[in-house]
This record gives C-alpha cells, sequence and structure tokens, in this order.
C-alpha cells in the first residue's frame, strides 16, 4: 500500500474525512507556506501541488520565463512549475513538508504528462491524478491515441519506481458538469482499470458533486460496487470533487456548496473530498481561503457523521444508474483486448460519447439535459447503450443556446437564490 492510500486508510477507520485543496503557487516559499498551512490546519488534510497551465501543456520555456518574472513583472503564474523548479527543488521540498501522516498530491491536467511523471518519480511525489481519457478530450487537441499511449508508459513508470505511487483517475469529472452520472462512473472504472493494466496497485475513483443529492448518492454507491467487482488486487477509495461548475456569487452560496458536498461525501461513504472555495471562481485563492474551507468542510462532516450515526441520512434514489453504467462498460471492454485499446474503440465508434465535449475524437452525438426531477439524464444516447426518456418533455425539447446557458448555471442560481430568500425571510421576521 503507498504511503497516501495507508494515511486515507487510516482516517478512514478512525471514521474522519480526509480533506484536500485544490492550492498552487508559482514560488517555493509561497508553496512551503500553503503546504505548511493545511498541514497545521484543524481537519485531516492531505496536500496538493497543483501545476501551473504553462507546465500543464508542456510550455516550460513560458512557465521558467514567468517565475523569473514573478507577480511584479506581471506573469503571477496560476499554479507550480514543476519542470522549471526541477527535480532536486521539489524533492526537497516534500522532505521538508510531506510525511506518512501528511502524504501530497500533484495535479497536473496535461494529457501527454510523461515528463512530469519522470519529475514526480524521481522527486519521491507521493501520488498524482488524471487519465488517458479524463485528461485528453476535455484538455486540447491531442489524438485520443497519443495520450493513451503517454499515459501507459507514465503508469509503468510509476509502478516501478521504488516508491511506487497512487494515482487517482479523473474520470468522474468529465467537464465538471452536465454529464449524466452513469458515463461519469463508467469512465471513473474504465481508467482505474487502465491503470491496473499497466502495473499500478492503489489507485483512487473520481465522481464530481453534480446537481441532485439523491442522483449522486446513487452514482457513488454505483461507483463503489463496480469498483469492489472489477479491481481486484488493487487498494482503492474514492474521492469526490465539490460541484466543479459554475459555482455561486454570493460567499453564503458558496459555503452552502461546499457544506453539502461535505454532506454527501460523509453520507456515501466516501473517503476523500477534493474541496473549492468562494474565491476561487474570481481569482487564485489564498493560503488563508484554501484554509478556511478545509476547516469548515471538516467541521461539517464531522456533524453529518453525528446525523448518520442517528439514523438521519438523506434517501439514495433508484433510477437504474448501476445497470446503465454497467452496460457502458461492458459495452466499452467487448471492443479491444485490452483497456486502453478498447477506451480508443469506443470513443471512436460512439460507445462512449461526452455530451458537449468538443475533442474531435468525441463524437459528440450525445446530449444531457436537467429532467422533471432536477437530474442530469440524456436527451440524445447516439450510439451508447444509454436510456433517453421520452415520456419526460424536457428530455425531449431541444437544447438551445439560451437553454444550455440555463443548465450551465442551475447550481448558481439556486444557491444564491436559497441565501436571498432566507435573508429576506429572516428580516422579515
Amino acid at each position: 500500500m503507498t504511503r497516501f492510500a495507508a494515511f486515507v486508510r487510516r482516517a478512514a477507520t478512525d471514521g474522519r474525512l480526509v480533506v484536500q485543496p485544490r492550492m498552487g503557487f508559482g514560488e517555493l516559499d509561497r508553496m512551503r507556506a500553503g503546504l505548511t498551512a493545511v498541514r497545521d490546519c484543524r481537519a485531516t488534510t492531505v496536500g496538493t501541488v497543483t501545476l501551473d497551465s504553462y507546465t500543464r501543456v508542456g510550455d516550460y520555456g513560458s512557465a521558467r520565463r514567468a517565475l523569473a518574472q514573478g507577480a511584479e513583472g506581471g506573469a503571477e503564474l496560476n499554479g507550480f512549475p514543476l519542470e522549471a523548479h526541477g527535480t532536486t527543488a521539489v524533492r526537497a521540498l516534500l522532505a521538508e513538508v510531506a510525511s506518512a501522516d501528511f502524504p501530497v498530491q500533484v495535479r497536473h491536467g496535461s494529457p501527454l504528462p510523461l515528463d512530469l511523471f519522470r519529475i514526480m518519480v524521481e522527486a519521491g511525489v507521493d501520488a498524482t491524478e488524471g487519465g488517458p481519457v479524463s485528461y485528453c478530450l476535455p484538455y486540447g487537441r491531442v489524438p485520443l491515441p497519443e495520450a493513451a499511449d503517454n499515459w501507459a508508459r507514465c503508469c509503468e513508470l510509476a509502478a516501478a519506481a521504488d516508491r511506487p505511487m497512487h494515482l487517482e483517475t479523473f474520470g468522474g469529472c468529465m467537464l465538471g458538469q452536465l454529464c449524466p452520472p452513469s458515463l461519469l462512473v463508467a469512465l471513473s472504472v474504465l481508467e482505474a482499470l487502465f491503470f491496473r493494466e499497466h502495473g499500478l496497485r492503489s489507485v483512487s475513483l473520481s465522481y464530481a458533486q453534480q446537481i441532485h443529492l439523491g442522483q449522486d448518492l446513487e452514482a457513488l454507491a454505483a461507483l463503489r460496487a463496480l469498483a469492489t467487482e472489477h479491481l481486484t488486487g488493487v487498494d482503492w477509495h474514492l474521492t469526490l470533487y465539490t460541484y466543479m461548475g459554475v459555482f455561486p456569487r454570493t460567499p453564503v452560496g458558496s459555503f452552502r456548496l461546499l457544506e453539502d458536498s461535505a454532506r454527501l461525501a460523509v453520507h456515501s461513504g466516501t473517503e476523500r473530498l477534493i474541496v473549492k472555495t468562494p474565491a476561487e471562481a474570481r481569482r487564485i485563492p489564498r493560503i488563508e481561503e484554501n484554509v478556511e474551507a478545509l476547516e469548515f468542510a471538516d467541521s461539517v462532516a464531522a456533524r453529518a457523521a453525528a446525523d448518520c450515526a442517528t439514523a438521519h441520512c438523506p434517501p439514495t434514489a433508484d433510477t437504474g444508474l448501476l445497470a446503465e453504467a454497467e452496460r457502458l462498460l461492458d459495452a466499452t471492454l467487448s471492443l479491444g483486448r485490452t483497456v486502453g485499446a478498447a477506451l480508443v474503440a469506443a470513443f471512436a465508434r460512439g460507445v462512449l460519447d461526452v455530451p458537449y465535449c468538443l475533442h474531435r475524437d468525441n463524437a459528440g452525438a450525445a446530449r444531457a439535459v436537467i429532467d422533471e426531477y432536477g437530474m442530469l439524464a440524456w436527451s440524445a444516447a447516439g450510439a451508447m447503450p444509454v436510456t433517453v426518456r421520452h415520456s419526460d418533455l424536457l428530455c425531449t425539447a431541444p437544447v438551445t443556446a439560451a437553454r444550455l446557458t440555463g443548465m450551465l448555471a442551475f447550481n448558481e442560481r439556486r444557491y444564491d437564490r436559497e441565501h436571498t430568500v432566507g435573508a429576506l425571510l429572516r428580516s422579515a421576521a
């Protein structure tokens, strides 16, 4: 078991939710300060080093120039330039801050991350994340077969390291929103199987909070069931992301959304939560804002655990999500002798098709909507073995630009509106 997985396992055994920021700074001193603050805050945490956008796409020269110019020169980086700092500096940073009681994950967003994996392995990084599909389709124009080949080499490199890394699939977070959960669950399991195929034995499976609590609980239960069935010989846990779409504009609305994600994690038995801050939609959050969000999520999780102990848990939906995810999984795996080949073939044939994704290797025939129950549903399936509910008028009505914009802002409006209405009622009383 990797150091990262062992820490999460100990926390789960003790009934504690592990909370983690999405934090990254350009300068070594700020990154060190951020990791130290996360380590020392009043929560059960793991550290995060999120890379900058130049490094993610392999533009290392621009990352070095921006680092040299610094914020005073108008070139503040939006993350940590791993390659620009180099292996020696990163190893020293981790030696100073990371430990068995505070493992650190590098988050990067690169479809072709082999160079970054080499540095991470040499520097002794505990964990990283991504995947051949989830870090290819949303983030650029790299052909999927090329990304799959690169990621295969990354996994093999990480698996052969003196201290093997933990790898988290990002497959349950495709585009962040408006992707029905059955596809998110299937993709998360498929990427985890890809990791196992290439030698990794410590993985986590992701899922991004969507718009309906009951549906999210059903999705996380399905993800756990499929992981239990398919990931034999692998140490794994589940990771939940606080909603990744358009965030509420008000601080209260943002914290209410974060509160709901922490409760969702506890009620579903999820072991780790990636939190967002109210500031994240507008700018890079400050260290103290990350700490505030982590401590808030931790306190909510403690209360939610007490609620579950007294049987005050919300109901789980039953929409056939598990069966639909199984059909997607089985249909994909039947298309290739390896998981990687099956993934490439499935997208080529439209058996896997991410709605509203513009990548050239995505068929683009599938569409999703918010249905009459406030859940995500398919309005067009393309070649996927999923169900379109023709009896639901919201599922069959055209998805116009105005309707798509409205759906994208669904949670923003809902959480801000509930805050505003609640404030008005309190003032009237």
